[in-house]
């Protein structure tokens, strides 16, 4: 798979709530660097995101990729509905970045985390 067709089937398969293919996409030692749950490898921080997840949605508004570079960005919103019932829609912005084999080694999630900080540190009491 070429590097936005894995970035195409990580948002597909995010959507679909389907954590195993999400961490398949990930070379062994890939990890997730999100402004909520911290730098974790990405079978943790996927499994810790799906424990606080009732369901979620996700429209890919782009894909914006590096000629010659071992990364891309995708652009899309995120509509979360966490465990405790309460929800919220955000944008998101996530720095992939590939190993040779067009596995993912590092994801940065940015967003501005306001609102879900406090939902996700509620749940969390």
């Amino acid at each position: 798979m070429t590097k936005s067709e894995v970035a195409k089937q990580y948002i597909h398969h995010l959507d679909q709530g389907n954590i195993a293919h999400v961490i398949a996409l990930f070379a062994k030692d890939g990890q997730v660097h999100s402004p909520i749950y911290g730098i974790q490898p990405a079978r943790e921080f996927y499994t810790a995101l799906s424990n606080d997840t009732t369901s979620s949605e996700l429209h890919l508004d782009g894909i914006f990729e590096e000629s010659q570079a071992n990364r891309l960005a995708l652009y899309f919103t995120y509509h979360w509905t966490l465990k405790s019932g309460e929800s919220v829609t955000f944008e998101v912005v996530d720095i992939i970045t590939f190993n040779a084999m067009n596995q993912i080694t590092t994801l940065k999630i940015i967003y501005d985390t306001h609102i879900t900080r406090q939902l996700v540190e509620k749940l969390k009491k």
